[in-house]
């Protein structure tokens, strides 16, 4: 047998099969309230702050990537290697918190998805009405294509609504270009405007909203299913990243633009319905389809790897509660953490498809602000772990370098700032 065959295999590998896991990343990362959030803040400051795009890119980048390098490096996931050095405390101090965070973004991405399909069929008098019943057609979309299709049914989906999402971004964009010159200066001479109080709010929430929060320890679940596994992938890790981040860039970017161009009222996805319908008085009525086919990609593609990725989270805490941090190898001979056939996942799925389907019908203000102050706090633990557990638990040929260690404390400094103000906000 050839011995160089596998290396052959490697380099022989199609560039959209070494980003698969990033793509979904990015898919997932990208919500209706991040392209409001980009077309807010294009409005209010122009296109000044595209930098602020590249600069929250760059720094999720740097968190997944050192992810990615402490798996590839350890063989563990990041929840395994902090249970084994501090026990199950961790499992439990992080259940609350999935939880929490599973029913109210299970919420979003079911209102979401029903608010852009009634502006696409508007087939309800009333857009409550529509927004209920096509939400929750989508949530039992997602769950047959998840629980039925497995991961590649979900792979060519994701991959569609990608497509959908960047013909919207892209072309709407270009055909809003305020200018090449403007651009350029916008992305490489940073600027907040007048430099006052809110511009730097909403600058700085720019940065933190590009690229998903808690979805990025799902990238590590993903690489298990691609069977990415010791520091020889970690090459392909870093440029299927680096890709994913540029295109969740891109789609940030084009946002700011259209913010830029039209400027409408609203929040989350109300927002971007109200936009579409800007984009067809001035650019004609296709352009409002096209928005919306590319704005429900986009909120779909987060529902479909929330529902996908979210439950491997939940069956890894059970067996960590259960068996401690010893791989299970699965029927495909892999050494996996999570066994999408097992009742944990199964039943976290259900429970994620159905369960949050109750805030389509009500609100829940006081316990979402605990939620928000909650989830603002996640960012700086998960990188106070990474400086630790890639500073001093693996070999040093892995571990993190000055560079590295810099642009941690950066997204720690910037975190650690958002959840500060949240706390105080509430």
């Amino acid at each position: 047998m050839d011995a160089t065959a596998p290396a052959r295999a490697r380099r022989g590998q199609s560039l959209l099969a070494i980003i698969g896991p990033g793509l979904l990343l990015a898919a997932t990362g990208v919500g209706s309230g991040d392209l409001a959030t980009a077309s807010i803040v294009g409005s209010m400051l122009g296109v000044s702050v595209l930098w602020a795009v590249l600069v929250g890119a760059f720094l999720k980048y740097v968190v997944t990537e050192g992810l990615a390098r402490w798996q590839l490096a350890s063989g563990e996931t990041l929840l395994e290697g902090l249970v084994r050095r501090y026990g199950r405390i961790v499992v439990w101090l992080f259940l609350p918190y999935l939880l929490l965070w599973s029913f109210f973004v299970g919420s979003a991405q079911m209102s979401a998805s029903g608010v852009t399909l009634h502006a696409l069929l508007p087939v309800f008098e009333d857009a409550r009405d529509g927004k209920i019943v096509f939400g929750m057609c989508a949530s039992i979309a997602g769950f047959v294509l998840v629980r039925r299709g497995g991961y590649r049914a979900f792979q060519i989906a994701m991959r569609i609504c990608i497509g959908a999402m960047f013909a919207m971004t892209v072309v709407t964009a270009v055909l809003l270009w305020p200018g090449t010159v403007e651009i350029a200066k916008g992305l490489f001479v940073p600027s907040v405007g007048q430099l006052d109080g809110q511009a730097i709010v909403w600058t700085v929430a720019l940065i933190g909203g590009v690229g998903g929060t808690l979805t990025v320890l799902c990238y590590g679940y993903w690489l298990r299913e691609e069977n990415r596994t010791g520091t020889e992938s970690l090459r392909a890790c870093r440029l299927d990243l680096a890709l994913s981040y540029v295109m969740t860039a891109v789609f940030g970017i084009a946002m700011v633009i259209v913010g830029t161009s039209i400027h409408v009222d609203g929040e989350g996805t109300q927002l971007l319905v109200r936009l579409s319908n800007r984009l067809g008085e001035q650019l004609g009525e296709w352009s409002r389809l096209l928005f919306l086919v590319g704005t429900f990609g986009t909120v779909f593609s987060s529902l479909l790897g929330v529902w996908q990725a979210v439950p491997y989270l939940f069956a890894d805490c059970w067996q960590l509660l259960r068996n401690g941090t010893r791989p299970v190898p699965s029927r495909h001979g892999r050494f996996d953490t999570v066994d999408t056939r097992s009742k944990p996942y199964r039943i976290y799925l259900v429970l994620l498809a159905t369960v949050p389907m109750i805030g389509l019908f009500t609100s829940f203000r006081e316990v979402q602000k605990l939620y928000t102050v909650t989830g603002a706090l996640f960012f700086p633990v998960l990188v106070v772990a990474l400086l630790v557990a890639n500073g001093k638990w693996i070999d040093p040929a892995h571990r993190n370098k000055p560079a590295t260690v810099l642009a941690l404390v950066g997204v720690l400094a910037l975190f650690g700032w958002m959840a500060l103000a949240g706390i105080q906000a509430s």
